[in-house]
């Protein structure tokens, strides 16, 4: 049972809106740069919502390594393609931007890419794809980020969790919505073991000598000192497939930098020669298809739909519940939360009412009770 006190999506969005705002972001972007983070809590992925809103986007702002003001800067374009510099601003605008503009190509060419160099942490990957879902499009994005992943066999961070996602519009109330890491598992996860507590399971991460490492406050420590790294999706080594997260990081990384002549690998790691922070330069992809240039929407929703509720159908396994398709978990997450609110913990609680004061917005949480 959740323990942890809500605070309500009008607050929460207002209070991050009002903050964004006060630290330099136009209204109407830091109104999409709140909706981006609320959504990722809505949909109960609480590694990348309100709880990053201080340390990844106010401390970087605070340390000039992020422009609050951000510049879309189109180097090329055709009719389906662009290659866009976001020059260090925000993330989750430069991520709606360009697939607003994928979107828009899509409409009238059926299919429109941009690949975007120079870029920030954009947050929960889904809500990008999800924008094309809802214009009955297949919506495609990845990212790179800075290094944590080793290759298979190596024991170095060389990439980032990489996350490819896929969204696909189906007949039925939500989309099917596969956002994941290409690494078994994410910084964020790790972020949040270590906020309550909890050690990281073993064969997730491992060390410089080849070992697994489950300390989670230790983990993220070396992460930065590239004395641990993140194991690709199947885990350590290639017995459960670790090669195939392996491969899929490096084509999320490739298509992050090569078509925009982006950074990549080591030079993401946010930090220069001296060990001074600097911006992380990020490159993304946004990929946006329209499935009315098919045999049309309603077909391709209704077949969609089919195929996920055969899977859901089908034999499940002793001691199981019930089985699930991509997206499905988040749109029960949504559910349960729509009426309540974001559950806020200690830690963010603090990061909220720090925030706050030092900014001086006027917001009252109901946890101050």
């Amino acid at each position: 049972m959740e323990t942890r006190p809500y605070v309500s999506w009008e607050l929460i969005g207002d209070f991050m809106t009002c903050a964004f705002e006060k630290l330099g972001v136009p209204k109407d972007e830091a109104m999409i740069c709140s909706d981006v983070l609320m959504e990722s809590d809505k949909r109960g992925i609480e590694s990348h919502g309100c709880n990053r809103f201080k340390p990844i986007y106010v401390d970087r702002i605070n340390a000039g390594i992020q422009n609050p003001v951000t510049k879309f800067e189109i180097l090329k374009e055709t009719p389906t393609t662009a290659v866009v510099d976001g020059h260090d601003g925000m993330g989750m605008v430069i991520g709606y931007k360009a697939m607003e503009m994928a979107i828009k190509k899509a409409k009238k060419y059926g299919m429109g890419m941009v690949a975007v160099r120079n870029s920030t942490h954009y947050g929960i990957a889904g809500y990008y794809s999800t924008m094309a879902t809802k214009e009955g499009m297949i919506g495609i994005t990845g990212t790179n980020a800075r290094p944590s992943i080793a290759p298979t066999f190596g024991v170095e961070n060389m990439m980032g969790t990489n996350p490819l996602t896929f969204g696909l519009p189906t007949d039925e109330p939500f989309p099917f919505v596969l956002d994941c890491a290409t690494s078994i598992t994410q910084r964020g996860k790790i972020e949040y073991y270590a906020r309550i507590g909890k050690e990281t399971p073993a064969g997730m991460v491992i060390g410089r000598d080849g070992s697994a490492m489950t300390d989670s406050e230790q983990i993220l420590k070396d992460l930065v000192t590239e004395d641990a790294a993140l194991a690709p999706l199947g885990g350590i080594g290639e017995e459960l497939g670790g090669y195939k997260g392996y491969g899929y990081a490096a084509v999320v990384e490739i298509l992050s930098a090569a078509l925009q002549a982006g950074s990549y690998m080591k030079m993401l790691t946010g930090l220069g020669s001296h060990g001074e922070k600097v911006p992380y330069h990020l490159g993304h992809f946004f990929i946006a298809i329209d499935t009315e240039a098919f045999l049309g929407a309603e077909s391709f929703k209704k077949t969609a739909g089919d195929i996920l509720r055969e899977l859901r159908a089908s034999q499940v396994a002793p001691g199981e519940e019930r089985i699930y398709t991509a997206g499905e978990k988040e749109y029960l997450s949504w559910l349960e939360r729509k009426d309540k609110g974001v559950p806020v913990g200690e830690d963010v609680q603090k990061e909220l009412i720090e925030v706050r004061d030092a900014l001086g917005l006027d917001h009252k949480f109901p946890f101050e009770n």
